[in-house]
């Protein structure tokens, strides 16, 4: 089956979870009128992009079947005007709040957020922690990765799609709480950013540098 074939019936296969729940392959292969193997094979590809998942349920004799739901990933896929709505928050509170308070408020948010990212990635060296920490920013929706310098004792931590690139772009203060953000959540690091979006650049780069 072509690629142009087989994502509207990926879309589709999304739509009905989201709307219906949880379904079976042959229950979603029936009402988008494909092969359960073809269906099956959609699935663990939206399985394998962290859109879906399964869990084993029983009806009745014979092996156990799969039933399948969308995860947040999977959720977060559809538009759902969170961005819209956020913008038009900073606008007004940056219109009717005192100088400099929106800054405070983000500081304390990035606060708080090191220390979630903290308890989440644990104890560890800084390579075992950056790992940890790249897998929840891909579950939030960032693009992320890292890589160390060659001959340097630092690490790079890359992010080539922003999930608030949008709002950063007209409140880049934004950007601000992120580098303060990875700061919190490795203070035994120093951390600089090398590499900006907002500047024309591929990614949004951090470089860490044990202290």
């Amino acid at each position: 089956m072509s690629v142009s074939a087989q994502s509207p019936t990926r879309e589709a296969a999304l739509s009905l979870m989201l709307r219906q729940g949880e379904l079976t392959a042959a229950q979603l292969a029936e009402a988008l009128q494909v092969s359960v193997q073809v269906m099956r094979r959609h699935l663990r590809s939206l399985e394998d992009e962290g859109l879906v998942e399964a869990s084993p349920t029983s009806e009745g004799q014979g092996r156990p079947s799969n039933r399948w739901r969308l995860t947040s990933n999977g959720r977060g896929h559809f538009p759902n005007g969170s961005e819209h709505f956020a913008l038009g928050l900073l606008s007004s509170m940056t219109a009717n709040l005192p100088s400099g308070m929106v800054e405070e408020l983000l500081e304390r948010q990035a606060s708080d957020k090191a220390e979630d990212y903290r308890r989440h990635i644990g104890a560890g060296t800084v390579l075992e922690r950056l790992e940890r920490l790249v897998e929840l920013r891909r579950r939030e929706g960032y693009v992320a990765e890292f890589h160390a310098e060659p001959g340097q004792d630092s690490w790079v931590l890359s992010e080539f799609h922003c999930s608030v690139q949008s709002i950063a772009q007209q409140f880049p203060c934004v950007c601000d709480q992120e580098l303060e953000l990875i700061r919190q959540t490795f203070p035994d690091c120093k951390v600089d950013r090398v590499h900006w979006l907002l500047e024309g650049n591929q990614a949004c780069g951090f470089r860490l540098t044990p202290c």
